[in-house]
């Protein structure tokens, strides 16, 4: 793998002063020439001019968090990372690359969780360039592969967990949510790495059922949402009707026996459980 090499240029104001120095030479020595009708001073005052021209190709500007990649003749010559005026060999190609952080946010990706179930979701990527030689030589487009590989992790992390969680050891896309990003950034950054990319955060923007089943789950979750309310209706009112009995025996209130403890406890749960206000009968007479 072609790794960054850092590299500073020469001082392009220093440099541009000399060059300017150097063509005005040039300029004098041809006009003296061609007074003096001199065959050599010619030649020679436009081979310098030539030359100082071609060096002025040779200057590049880098900005703040921009990196300038040097290539000449087909190798790679370093990167410049230090901002300000430079100027370097004038035949090598400057290829400038971003060092700032960036972000996307990928398509909605329609998949199947670990249940297989169908669902779309979607991921926020921010990233930013390391090394500006990986970027630019071991991956044919860097940003283009970052979309790309984005969107397969995240697809491969849907495959990993569940929508929702049955039970509560287990992890789910909707309920732990940080559990997931950190997995998801894990998973970003594997695929990346190699492009000289590191991805700094990663997290879910969009999830949801597909279309198709929807519907269907929405009624799951409700069904799911009445059993887990019912159940703590039911486990209060047991606890209610044992408090209710127990406080009766130790006040010698009543003394009832088990037929009649059992109808007791029927009622009383009927009562606390039902979604509807009651209406007791009222027994003038004797209980037995």
């Amino acid at each position: 793998m072609i790794k960054e090499t850092a590299r500073r240029g020469a001082p392009g104001l220093v440099t541009l002063l000399l060059l300017l120095a150097g063509t005005g030479v040039s300029v004098a020595w041809f006009i003296r020439a061609v007074g003096e009708g001199n065959t050599f001073g010619l030649a020679g005052s436009m081979i310098l001019f030539t030359g100082l021209s071609i060096c002025f190709a040779g200057f590049t500007i880098v900005n703040p968090n921009e990196a300038r990649v040097l290539i000449l003749f087909g190798r790679y010559a370093g990167s410049i990372r230090e901002d300000g005026f430079w100027w370097v060999n004038p035949f090598t190609i400057k290829k400038r690359v971003s060092l700032r952080v960036r972000n996307f946010e990928t398509s909605k990706l329609k998949v199947n969780d670990h249940h297989s179930n169908p669902i779309e979701i979607g991921a926020v990527v921010v990233w930013r360039v390391v090394d500006s030689a990986e970027a630019l030589f071991e991956v044919d487009d860097y940003e283009n592969y970052v979309h790309v590989q984005s969107e397969a992790a995240v697809r491969t992390l849907a495959s990993r967990y569940p929508y929702d969680a049955h039970n509560t050891e287990e992890m789910a896309l909707s309920s732990h949510q940080t559990e997931v990003a950190r997995d998801l950034l894990g998973e970003v950054q594997e695929r990346l790495g190699k492009a000289g990319v590191q991805v700094t955060e990663a997290r879910i923007s969009h999830l949801a059922y597909a279309p198709e089943i929807a519907s269907a789950m929405l009624q799951r979750q409700q069904a799911s949402a009445i059993i887990a309310a019912r159940f703590k209706i039911v486990e209060g009112a047991v606890g209610m009707v044992e408090n209710a009995l127990e406080m009766l025996s130790a006040r010698n209130v009543i003394h009832l026996d088990e037929e009649r403890k059992a109808t007791m406890v029927s009622n009383l749960l009927v009562v606390l459980c039902s979604e509807r206000g009651s209406t007791p009968v009222i027994n003038a007479g004797s209980i037995y």
